[in-house]
Formats: structure tokens, C-alpha cells, sequence
């Protein structure tokens, strides 16, 4: 009976998944056409995407090189970005258990849309639902990654399918959800600023990284 039920939880957390995952494998479509302009080959495109699975840290990577900024400098701002998976994974590290390789790899399956899927009303998380649907998006992600460095050379230029403008959308898609505050518009304010400062005068990647800075605003209390 508790086999039946975990594969039914984790059908399910596929399930309500499938259509974000349709929508991922997109995306991972326009990375793949775009880290080529950036110098990657199809080969690093897709074990970017299968080891580390993370939209917003790759696409933040592959812009920094595309503008010419440093490996250093494309490491941190992708390592900054994917900082909020700390706490997330704080919150569900309780439900994860067996071997620490286990534990690891189902960890992988951890990101913003199964988290959210999975929680529950009385504040607790389906740890079936998430992998569930994590393993979705990460075949999803993996998937659309794959094909866009199969076929991403019959693209040409992304500029004509509007696929340059996929990191600036990325990134505002990810910030608008987040501003329900007046600290939070104070920090997306502040961290726009420091970049367009910064852009003409410091080197590609850095404007990004300092940008972060703002972040701090959210530790004053209002």
C-alpha cells in the first residue's frame, strides 16, 4: 500500500508539473541556441544543464561570457543567483533520507517549481510531489537543452527570433513575483542602479555581481 500511494504522490507532482515543463523545455531550447553564441559547444551546453539545472544561474553565466567577462566572474554571479536554494533546501532537508549519495542526488531534483509544488496547506512539504515534478522538469530542461544544441544551427542568428532577449526576460520574470514589498522595490531599484552605473566602466560581469549588493536592503527593518 505505501508503494502504491509513493507512486501515485509522485505521478501526480508530474502531472501538475507538465505544463511548466512544456514551457521549460523552451527555454532550455533558446539557452542552448544562445550559450553557442557565447563560445559554449552542444556537448557543454547539456552537461551544464544536466549538472546544474538551474535557469536563472546559467542564463546568468552564459550572459557574462557572451559579453566577454571573465570564468571567475560568470562562476559567482551564477553562484549568487542560485543562493536562495540554501534556505529552500533548509525548509525541505527533513523529508530527504537514506545514503548521502541519495540524499544528493534527489536534492538535484530542488528547484523553485517543485518546492513550490509541493507544499502543503499546513505549511509542511510533500517530498513525493517534489521529485515528482522535479524529475519532470529536469528531463524537461535536460531535454530541451539537447535539441537546442541539436538543431540550434538552423536558427542562425537569435537575434531574429527575439532569443537575445531571453536573459533580460529571465530575469524580470524572476524579479516581478518577488517585489510585494516596499523593501523589495527599494532593492530592485537600487541593485538597476548599480549596474547601469557600473556598465561603462567596469569589466562584463562585474555590474551583475555588484548589483547583488542591494540585497541588503531587505535586512533593514522597516
Amino acid at each position: 500500500m505505501t508503494g502504491s500511494t509513493t507512486r501515485t504522490t509522485l505521478r501526480e507532482g508530474a502531472r501538475r508539473i507538465a505544463p511548466i515543463g512544456a514551457a521549460a523545455a523552451t527555454f532550455a531550447l533558446s539557452f542552448a541556441v544562445l550559450s553557442r553564441q557565447a563560445g559554449f559547444d552542444g556537448i557543454s551546453a547539456i552537461v551544464m544543464s544536466a549538472t546544474t539545472f538551474a535557469g536563472s544561474a546559467q542564463f546568468g553565466a552564459v550572459s557574462v561570457l557572451d559579453t566577454g567577462g571573465s570564468v571567475a566572474a560568470a562562476v559567482v554571479a551564477a553562484v549568487l543567483l542560485n543562493a536562495r536554494y540554501a534556505p529552500i533546501s533548509v525548509t525541505v532537508g527533513d523529508q530527504f533520507q537514506g545514503s548521502p549519495l541519495r540524499r544528493l542526488l534527489e536534492a538535484q531534483l530542488i528547484v523553485d517549481e517543485s518546492w513550490a509544488l509541493s507544499r502543503q496547506p499546513d505549511g509542511r512539504y510533500d517530498r513525493r510531489l517534489l521529485l515528482g515534478g522535479g524529475f519532470v522538469l529536469y528531463c524537461c530542461w535536460v531535454g530541451g537543452t539537447a535539441l537546442g544544441a541539436l538543431i540550434g544551427d538552423r536558427f542562425g542568428d537569435p537575434e531574429r527570433y527575439g532569443l537575445d532577449a531571453a536573459f533580460p526576460a529571465l530575469f524580470l520574470a524572476l524579479l516581478v513575483p518577488q517585489v510585494r514589498s516596499r523593501q523589495a522595490l527599494a532593492a530592485a531599484v537600487v541593485g538597476g542602479a548599480i549596474a547601469l552605473v557600473l556598465i561603462p566602466f567596469t569589466p562584463p560581469g562585474v555590474p551583475i555581481i555588484a548589483a547583488t549588493a542591494a540585497c541588503l536592503i531587505g535586512l533593514v527593518r522597516s
